[in-house]
């Protein structure tokens, strides 16, 4: 390790009421989500941020209300030294009236060894640990020599991709680092897709055709597509089954994979056969699998099913995945993201984590989902590397350990320092 980063691991300890006074800083934002269009503000600070350290700030909105921000801070031989993108959300989980909160949820405050308020975990705690070493990097006058982008992207509490659209903009890297919540675990994760599955009649009935369409002789071949819906049910639990049987992944209990009839809508009123069923159902997979791939399993389970329903087999189910948004249009997309342990950036992560911290790195995969996926799915090695645990992400008095924090912003400077230094 240099004598420069030595120093500046030092002064994280010496100077951990700053690191602690910016947390509470990007807390007593209030960027709850839902409602969501709030993050403005919050964002325009880390903007200013990150400019005042020589980034190049690109901002715009992916909602009204709610902008992503991209910094950038080309490195002194740019091109030549690996790059490194870090990436967290400013956004965080909703709060509900009438929960117990020790004090406002954004009015944090240090107690018993941890920083209490809504985002602590999830995941301003990460936010500030990775912009605190940024700072302390900045202010010792170091230049480094690869590629260095921030990302603070909004939605990702209610599946809006805010960092789908940072990949789709054209940034990329070497490695990026998702500073969401893993108790300084460096994970990869499944996915989760959701996902509506339609029944609809060609033709719409009066309730008192029923009796021809169920006894014999009757004559009608019509039936209630609520009834029909229940038959793909009982062929999503007996996939989800199959799956439980045929698939697995390290790090996951068996059956980890599911298919989870989540809402049902259908029918008009008493007067009418059901002519229309909808459902809503949340699929998780594995770090192996793609989205694209198990809605096709589920598609082509479901088609065999209808052809063996002389019913279904004239009005075939209709299928709509993921979406944009659980606020704008009740769907979402959170691709899975395998992590090598064995690529440079991972063995590397996991000496600073073990100089640091002082033991072991544990290399394995989350059980919920954060924007890791992305990187993933654009072909960008990455890896979640937060702090605070998922028994605090969401919860009443959310809070996180202080000295926790202090340990990932040490390990994100060594880290960040490292990898740029690192040849191509």
């Amino acid at each position: 390790m240099s004598q420069p980063l030595e120093t500046l691991i030092r002064q994280v300890e010496e100077r951990q009421d700053e690191l602690i006074q910016l947390a509470e800083r990007l807390i007593r934002f209030k960027t709850p989500a839902p409602p969501a269009r709030n993050t403005a503000e919050a964002q325009q600070y880390i903007a200013s941020f990150l400019e005042s350290r020589g980034f190049a700030i690109d901002q715009w909105d992916v909602y009204p209300g709610d902008p992503n921000v991209v910094g950038v801070r080309k490195g002194q031989a740019s091109g030549e030294y690996k790059s490194l993108i870090i990436n967290g959300h400013i956004d965080v989980a909703e709060v509900n009236a009438g929960e117990a909160w020790e004090n406002d949820p954004f009015e944090p405050f240090v107690k018993d060894g941890v920083l209490v308020g809504r985002g602590a975990s999830d995941m301003k705690g990460g936010l500030a640990g990775a912009l605190f070493a940024i700072q302390l990097l900045d202010e010792a006058g170091i230049l480094l020599p690869g590629d260095l982008l921030f990302q603070s992207v909004i939605g990702e509490e209610v599946g809006e991709a805010g960092t789908l659209q940072c990949c789709n903009r054209g940034y990329s890297a070497d490695f990026a680092v998702v500073v969401d919540t893993s108790d300084l675990h460096i994970q990869g994760q499944g996915g989760v897709i959701t996902g509506w599955i339609t029944v609809k009649s060609k033709q719409t009935f009066h309730d008192a055709t029923r009796k021809n369409m169920i006894h014999a002789g009757g004559g009608l071949l019509g039936a209630s597509a609520i009834e029909k819906m229940m038959k793909l049910i009982q062929g999503l639990q007996e996939l989800e089954r199959h799956w439980a049987v045929t698939k697995s992944y390290p790090g996951y209990a068996p059956g980890t994979n599911t298919i989870n009839p989540a809402v049902i809508e259908g029918g008009r009123h008493a007067a009418f056969i059901a002519d229309e069923c909808r459902l809503w159902i949340t699929v998780h997979f594995y770090p192996d699998e793609t989205y694209e791939g198990v809605a096709q399993e589920i598609e082509e389970h479901l088609n065999r099913v209808a052809q063996a329903d002389p019913w279904l087999r004239e009005n075939p189910p209709q299928f709509e995945w993921g979406g944009s948004s659980m606020i704008e249009d009740r769907g979402e997309i959170f691709p899975s993201l395998e992590v090598d342990p064995t690529h440079e950036a991972v063995r590397l992560l996991s000496s600073a984590h073990e100089s640091i911290v002082r033991q072991h790195a544990i290399v394995d995969v989350s059980p919920t989902v954060t924007d890791g996926g992305w990187f993933g799915d654009a072909g960008i090695p990455a890896a979640i590397y937060g702090p605070g645990d998922l028994r605090n992400a969401h919860a009443v008095n959310e809070q996180v350990s202080i000295e926790q924090l202090v340990h990932f912003t040490k390990v994100m400077l060594t880290f960040i320092y490292e990898w740029t230094h690192t040849h191509k």
